[in-house]
């Protein structure tokens, strides 16, 4: 048995291994409440990055309310949400500061169109994120989600050369392993096959370099020597088509949706250089990374840089809503302030674009990290998670435990020597998924990669518990 302590909870008992009780009222009349809303569920709706037949076998969780790192079920059972819903929610769903900025937005505004109109929120989250990014980003364009964000970028900086003249530059270099995203632009400068291949023929032309992925360094060979090493392939690419090639598009550190591979800043340094001297374009996405989730509040940070296009999403509203954001500086602003009869405004729009409700989630967030020492306390809690898995380092079938801030992830691997993988039609990460639930805890594994991407507001117990549920499933799912 174990006593798990929950944010803003009373303690509970989980025994480890084992589904928690339904309420006393429901076991009396052996009723599942689940059951009910899951059938009404699977008899009208799609859920994303499904395969839908899965659910034959794979119950689906109806959440009928969520606290701080914790969701519940309608029969009352509760799971520890290791992996923040998807990399969105920062500061705890149900947060009760975020929840008054909406109730407040609310009884003002819900929403306006944001072409020849403008609100308070929007104005002043676009104001909040200026003084927090890197310098030389002074423009906020607001779309709805991560992929349009990348689309914008990608529209921009084509629409950008195309106005001074510059027509040749319409390609893009993007980097192996490399995901942005799934609408058809940003679909195309992605590299994970699994979502990209199916869709290869509506897709456009790009160039993909070898990823910095420090995974595939050679034995005792360092993060920032490989990553350098790497960055040859991206030079010399720059190098044969600065003419052609308009941006070049990155995840700043973490490949999040392509295994968790990570690389070092230094490669970032080397990037921004030379896109400077090949009079190309950086795009920094940092629609999973940004806020907070390597350790600094924006990944580009670490390497001194500013990007050209910074993307961003995910944790921009805390979890609450759809918004995205792409900021860029005054040059690329000044190439689109014309005569209309000129026709070189950038038209790209959305219907919802700077929702009010959602900038004023965003603005709530911006908030917390203003007012609370949240990157300190996210280093102890980081520390925290890489000692909690410390004793996997030594596992058979754990090839490598690697981590930038609160963003910690796990190799599964069949042979530890030769690093060879398990197939993936094995779904070993399915095993570690079921076994994560029973017990408690939604931990979502990429392939065979076992990652925690918490809240901000987990406790160093919790994080232990999830350790623990992780280390079991890890044993279950690689015992044959």
């Amino acid at each position: 048995m174990q006593q798990v302590a929950g944010a803003d909870h009373a303690t509970i008992v989980v025994r480890i291994g084992a589904p928690a009780t339904l309420p006393m009222a429901d076991l009396r009349n052996n009723i599942d409440l689940n059951a009910d809303w899951t059938a009404r569920d699977l008899a009208r709706i799609w859920h994303p990055c499904t395969q839908m037949k899965d659910h034959e076998t794979l119950p689906l969780l109806p959440i009928k309310r969520a606290r701080g790192v914790w969701l519940e079920d309608f029969n009352g059972k509760r799971y520890l949400d290791g992996i923040s819903s998807w990399w969105v929610n920062l500061f705890g769903h149900s947060n009760p500061r975020i929840n008054a900025a909406i109730c407040r937005q609310l009884e003002e505004l819900e929403h306006v169109i944001f072409a020849g109109f403008t609100h308070a929120s929007g104005i002043r989250l676009a104001e909040h994120l200026v003084e927090l990014s890197p310098p030389g980003l002074t423009r906020c364009f607001f779309a709805d989600n991560g992929s349009a964000a990348v689309e914008v970028a990608l529209k921009m900086s084509f629409h950008y050369w195309r106005n001074l003249g510059k027509t040749r530059k319409s390609k893009f270099i993007t980097l192996a392993n490399s995901y942005h995203g799934e609408t058809l632009g940003a679909l195309a400068v992605g590299d994970v096959d699994l979502y990209r291949a199916t869709y290869g023929p509506l897709l456009m032309d790009v160039l993909t370099v070898p990823s910095p992925d420090c995974y595939l360094r050679e034995p005792g060979e360092t993060w920032a020597a490989y990553s350098a090493r790497q960055f040859e392939h991206m030079e010399a690419t720059l190098a044969a088509h600065a003419d052609d090639v308009a941006a070049v598009i990155v995840e700043p550190l973490v490949q999040c949706a392509g295994n968790m591979r990570m690389y070092d800043p230094s490669y970032l340094t080397l990037l921004r250089a030379a896109c400077d001297r090949h009079d190309v374009h950086l795009i920094a996405d940092e629609i999973a990374v940004g806020f907070g989730r390597t350790g600094t509040m924006f990944a580009c940070q670490q390497a001194g840089i500013s990007p050209d296009f910074l993307c961003l999403s995910k944790g921009l509203t805390g979890g609450y809503l759809p918004l995205s954001v792409v900021m860029t500086g005054e040059k690329t602003y000044q190439a689109f302030y014309d005569d209309y009869t000129k026709l070189n405004a950038f038209l790209h729009s959305h219907s919802y674009t700077g929702n009010a409700l959602a900038c004023a989630a965003a603005l709530a967030t911006l908030e917390i990290f203003r007012d609370e020492p949240v990157l300190a306390r996210n280093r102890e809690l980081a520390q925290r998670l890489a000692t909690s898995v410390a004793h996997l380092a030594d596992h058979p079938r754990v090839a490598e435990i690697r981590q930038h801030g609160m963003t910690l992830a796990i190799e599964l691997v069949r042979n530890k020597a030769t690093r060879e993988p398990f197939d993936w039609r094995e779904r070993r990460g399915l095993r570690i998924y079921r076994h994560a639930l029973e017990c408690g805890a939604l931990l979502r594994p990429i392939g065979n990669v076992v990652y925690f991407m918490p809240p901000y507001v987990i406790t160093p117990d919790e994080i232990d518990l999830l350790a623990r549920i992780a280390t079991q499933g890890i044993e279950l799912a690689t015992c044959d």
